[in-house]
């Protein structure tokens, strides 16, 4: 039975339709788990059918996800010369998040693969499934549907993935589905103690640093049901982190008994980054950041905004709370 009926077949139109190209497989900046695993993923997969494909994003890899790649092309945007390439992208839910350096020098996607449901569909084909944990737990699946080979490194950028955007297998977004194709990826050769070592046990102590000041930084909002945690402009370069270390710091905020929604609010040079995790789906916290830009899934999204966190936190809670009235009265 396959994994994606409706779209897989789509897929592998867009497969073959790269046949003579030479494809670079594009994911958003600041990258995470599942965004450089479905780029490697994809990679490999279009190589192993001989398409010249590379993978290409703004951002460097981060360095628990290295391991990926030690066997995978990758580029930086702003070092990619784009003439004569295709691009495919994956995880990225608009086209301007693939970042400045790569989304103002590419020709329009052929392929959008995403498992957000606040995808622009900005692709040629847009295939889109946004009750899916990962882009990572796509791919999986479409491999599978269309009898690709999932080698041993692919099948461990795939199982990152999957992984980290599932938060190990706990967020809502994580169904029988998921575990199905995660048993399969092991099967097929994920090296389960290495991924676990690379991702969980090499914290730096500047990450754990920085955690301690976003712990410190702890507000609780409406009768304790939303926490906000903050990173306040500076705080990389004083304790000596990367912006990858905030990668997570977020569900920290939401673990908190009685807290509904965690936020993560950082400020860099009077711009906003802001995370929001919520432990149910039904607080659509994807239309909360829509108001300021951003979007993402039902329990977990985020957003950019120009301003300064004095002039945004308020503006946020006022949108918090009004959801969290809509949910109440929607009860």
């Amino acid at each position: 039975m396959p994994y994606y009926p409706k779209t897989a077949p789509e897929f592998k139109s867009l497969v073959e339709s790269l046949a003579g190209k030479k494809v670079a497989v594009i994911g958003h900046v600041r990258p995470d788990g599942d965004c450089i695993g479905s780029q490697v993923a994809l990679c490999r997969v279009l190589r192993s059918l001989s398409i010249e494909s590379v993978c290409v994003n703004q951002d460097d890899v981060p360095a628990t996800l290295k391991f990926l790649v030690e066997n995978t092309p990758f580029h930086l945007g702003a070092d990619f010369d784009f003439s004569g390439w295709e691009v495919v992208a994956v995880d990225c839910a608009d086209d301007k998040r693939s970042g400045a350096d790569v989304a103002s020098r590419i020709p329009k996607p052929l392929g959008n693969i995403d498992h957000h449901i606040s995808n622009t569909l900005y692709g040629e084909t847009n295939l889109i499934e946004g009750t899916s944990s990962a882009t990572g737990e796509i791919l999986a699946g479409y491999f599978l549907d269309c009898g690709y080979e999932i080698d041993s490194d692919t099948a461990n950028a795939l199982y990152v993935g999957i992984a980290t955007d599932t938060g190990q297998f706990r967020f809502p977004s994580t169904t029988k589905h998921t575990f199905d194709l995660a048993g399969i990826l092991i099967e097929c050769g994920v090296d389960l103690n290495r991924v676990n070592l690379e991702l969980y046990e090499r914290e730096s102590f500047a990450k754990l640093e920085l955690l301690q000041s976003f712990l410190k930084s702890f507000t609780l909002h409406f009768d304790g049901r939303v926490c906000v945690g903050l990173l306040t402009d500076g705080i990389y370069e004083q304790v000596g982190a990367r912006t990858e270390d905030s990668e997570g710091l977020v569900d920290y905020a939401r673990s908190i008994d009685g807290v509904d929604i965690g936020v993560l609010v950082e400020e860099n040079a009077g711009k906003i980054k802001g995370s929001l995790r919520a432990k149910e789906q039904k607080y659509r916290v994807d239309t909360i950041a829509k108001q300021f830009n951003g979007g993402g899934h039902a329990a977990a999204a985020g957003l950019n905004f120009d301003s300064t966190i004095e002039e945004f936190l308020p503006l946020l809670l006022k949108a918090i709370e009004v959801q969290l009235e809509n949910v109440s009265s929607a009860s």
